[in-house]
């Protein structure tokens, strides 16, 4: 049976082989449930004899290091969904980062910049590409005036644009798509592991797997999500503009109530992505000024 950060299990001997089932036998505000197993291979007791099947029981957090140690297979009740095999390394990393600095917010943090710098070339190739869009912005603008509603003709001159100045207009999208696994896959390693339960950070945050008590996180990662928008081209269509603007406003709602170590998570890697896009940015131009 789970319960996000618990398991309880039924771990037979080993050897024959077994059929589970479990049952409701009380349906209420407080529902009680029979589980239990038994040999597909009968056991014969001659008269007078007596036998005995053993097992154990396992109830306790999902750990995964005492989960190991109690039965190699209950790790499976870590639960990282399908990016279980990019989810699992990235909690051993943030285990021995951990192991190390002995706060589990300060491993959160460290885990985020390492896997930004792994993927640097990605990050710095996406910011290249937007910022050269940006610098195209007026072009387009005074295209848009030009051709008014007529947005065949806005699209093949757009077109036309980008093939002179060489630029890929899918080229700040697909390095970002090949990160975002990665982003996902420590996002559940964030959501799952019970380490973050109790677990202080500093401050007013004690507990990493519980919401920001004063809602501080959740609005600093609001402000870092406004922050990246300002460095990025805006969209030509005025109501995808309007969108994107109230997008930091939206997951700042949702993040109100996210675990403080996911909001920790996030808001890192903004800011972090902030200031990669302004470095690079700043290069592209100076590199501009010069030529």
């Amino acid at each position: 049976m789970l319960q996000h950060y618990f398991v309880g299990a039924l771990l037979p001997e080993t050897g024959p082989s077994y059929e589970f089932y479990s049952n409701v036998i009380q349906r209420d505000s407080a529902p009680r449930y029979l589980i239990g197993y038994k040999t597909t291979q009968p056991t014969v007791i001659a008269p007078g004899d007596s036998g005995v099947l053993s097992g154990r029981i396992f109830v306790g957090p999902k750990e995964t290091q005492r989960l190991i140690k109690a039965d190699n297979k209950l790790e499976l009740t870590v639960d990282y969904g399908w990016l279980t095999p990019v989810s699992s390394p990235l909690f051993w990393v943030m285990t021995y980062i951990h192991n190390v600095v002995k706060n589990w917010g300060v491993a959160i943090i460290l885990l985020t910049l390492l896997v930004k710098l792994v993927f640097f070339p990605l990050s710095a190739a996406s910011y290249k590409s937007m910022a050269r869009m940006k610098k195209m912005q007026p072009r387009m603008q005074t295209l848009k005036e030009r051709f008014g509603d007529d947005k065949q003709k806005f699209q093949k001159a757009m077109m036309e644009i980008y093939k002179k100045e060489k630029i890929n207009p899918l080229g700040g999208c697909l390095p970002i798509l090949i990160q975002i696994p990665v982003f996902i896959a420590l996002y559940w390693v964030l959501l799952e592991s019970v380490e973050l339960r109790q677990a202080p950070f500093m401050l007013w945050i004690k507990d990493l797997s519980l919401q920001d008590p004063y809602y501080v996180l959740p609005i600093l990662m609001g402000a870092s999500m406004f922050g990246q928008q300002l460095l990025n081209p805006a969209p030509m269509d005025p109501m995808q503009q309007k969108i994107m603007m109230a997008l930091p406003l939206v997951f700042t709602v949702f993040f109100l109530w996210f675990p403080s170590g996911l909001v920790l998570y996030w808001l890192v890697n903004n800011v972090l992505s902030i200031g990669q896009q302004w470095f690079i940015t700043r290069k592209i131009q100076a590199a501009d000024s010069k030529t």
